[in-house]
């Protein structure tokens, strides 16, 4: 999967969902946005992405130019459109380049698959707001399920307490993924660890990529009917207490 590919196909998609609705219009699963302030925060935080790979080290998000959706939701793709040319470039220049980011230097090109999952949540969100179905590849799904337990391996004030002493297994359904599309959760000691895989778990949810990232995300209730938990249900559910994104 190209990501970089991939996170401008998510701005166009944000941009179709959004063309024709009214940019005032709430958004359930981000509780006082609007659909105008989702676009901003997905546009703002391509072009706040670009600036930190730009300088290397932290940027004030509300110093960001071109940081505001415009007016008119027609001009929405354009405008999503600028902001991942803009990190996408930036990232081609030195791809490697140690960067600040919120869980400590990492390469530049960390930035466009943290943006990409980004993007691919608050589509979601766009979708669920005006009413359509949220489409996604299972591969990038599953990506973004992947990058989102790898954020919990590695920050540092997450503790997995409702991990504690059994294990979680998330299975995707979708044909095709393999191992990609299978993980294995626990804690070792007060660290979160997962990896690919199928084993025996305490607890094991399944249901397609998007619907376990959306789940994840809390997105969709964990006893949303498209997912089938089987074990301890406490423990599907108390990971998803102890997780907020």
């Amino acid at each position: 999967m190209d990501s970089a590919v991939a996170l401008v196909e998510q701005g166009r998609s944000l941009a179709d969902l959004v063309r024709t609705a009214d940019p005032a219009s709430p958004v359930p699963t981000c509780p006082g946005w609007t659909l105008r302030q989702l676009v901003s925060h997905v546009g703002r935080g391509d072009r706040w992405a670009a600036a930190i790979v730009a300088g290397g080290e932290p940027v004030d998000p509300r110093t960001v130019p071109d940081g505001r959706a415009p007016d008119d939701p027609a001009d929405a793709g354009d405008w999503l459109h600028g902001g991942a040319r803009l990190l996408i470039d930036n990232v081609a220049a030195d791809p490697g380049k140690p960067v600040w980011t919120f869980l400590g230097p990492r390469p530049a090109a960390w930035w466009v698959r943290r943006r990409l999952h980004e993007s691919t949540v608050h589509r979601a969100d766009a979708a669920l707001a005006v009413g359509r179905p949220f489409e996604i590849e299972p591969a990038l799904a599953a990506d973004g399920l992947s990058e989102m337990l790898d954020l919990l391996a590695l920050r540092p004030d997450y503790t997995p307490g409702a991990l504690d002493g059994v294990t979680l297994h998330l299975h995707a359904t979708d044909p095709g993924l393999g191992a990609e599309g299978e993980w294995s959760l626990r804690s070792e000691g007060d660290q979160f660890a997962w990896e690919h895989g199928h084993v025996k778990a305490t607890a094991a949810v399944r249901g397609s990529a998007a619907d376990l990232l959306l789940a994840a995300a809390h997105r969709i209730p964990a006893d949303d009917a498209r997912l089938e938990v089987l074990g301890d249900r406490a423990v599907w559910t108390g990971f998803l207490e102890h997780t907020g994104f």
